[in-house]
């Protein structure tokens, strides 16, 4: 059965996309069946990969007038697309019976085709959210190393423990990951430490090191990986899924 995982901070500029990214990206380069679901009315995930006026994206299928038409970058990963349409999601569904379960029956014909479905949660805690966590079985956390980046992760476990309490009993934050880091830093390093005195465990040991390759790579419609498979970022991020793929197995015991 095939596992959803969200990638969610209602703070913008953590990385978030960079991480739905080059984590789904990574997970197909180790061979992993991989769809992401852009659910961000930015469509940035969807930009990334240069895709600029996909049919069928998700606001249609969460609308329900169609199916989304699913757009495969390479043999292991494919794309569920977004558009600036989704913005207005919020309010168009809004009085829609169950509204909170829209992504769950547009994914549920999907999810088993892939061993991981990664979805690109827009920077709110929103509706799109909502149905997000309403159907994930995960949570990974980017959170940029910058003191303002921290302040609001109150908010977000209160939102992910109340859909845990009545909605979705299986969600779980699984994975708090460091982005935007340089070691150098005083703050960073001071900040980290506040973060793993916060979530433990389950805060990666990777860190994604502040890196230009990772920023230039979108605008060639690319992952790291194909953009620049030798920069920092493309080690962090391999790393991440080493990292990642590690965790997976110790749950499983296998």
């Amino acid at each position: 059965m095939g596992k959803i995982i969200a990638i969610s901070n209602h703070k913008g500029g953590v990385g978030k996309t960079t991480t739905s990214v080059n984590l789904g990206a990574g997970l197909a380069k180790f061979g992993k069946k991989v769809l992401l679901v852009d659910l961000d009315p930015q469509a940035n995930l969807t930009q990334c990969f240069g895709i600029t006026k996909p049919e069928n994206t998700v606001y249609e299928a969460l609308k329900g007038d169609e199916e989304i038409k699913i757009i495969k970058i390479n043999e292991k990963l494919d794309i569920a697309p977004s558009s600036l349409d989704l913005a207005g999601a919020e309010m168009e569904l809004s009085s829609e019976a169950g509204r909170e379960y829209l992504l769950q029956e547009v994914l549920t014909p999907l999810v088993d085709k892939y061993e991981y479905t990664i979805v690109d949660c827009p920077p709110s805690l929103g509706l799109l959210t909502l149905n997000a966590f309403t159907c994930a079985d995960e949570v990974i956390i980017p959170i940029q190393a910058h003191f303002l980046a921290i302040k609001g992760l109150a908010k977000i476990i209160e939102v992910i423990n109340k859909i845990k309490r009545r909605i979705n009993k299986k969600l779980e934050i699984t994975g708090v990951v460091i982005t935007l880091y340089d070691s150098r830093k005083v703050l960073h390093r001071d900040i980290e430490d506040t973060i793993k005195t916060y979530f433990q465990d389950k805060v990666y040991t990777t860190k994604i090191r502040q890196n230009i390759a990772l920023a230039e790579a979108p605008a060639r419609g690319e992952d790291i990986f194909r953009y620049s498979p030798n920069s920092n970022g493309a080690t962090d991020y391999e790393n991440m899924c080493k990292e990642f793929l590690k965790r997976e197995k110790n749950k499983t015991g296998m």
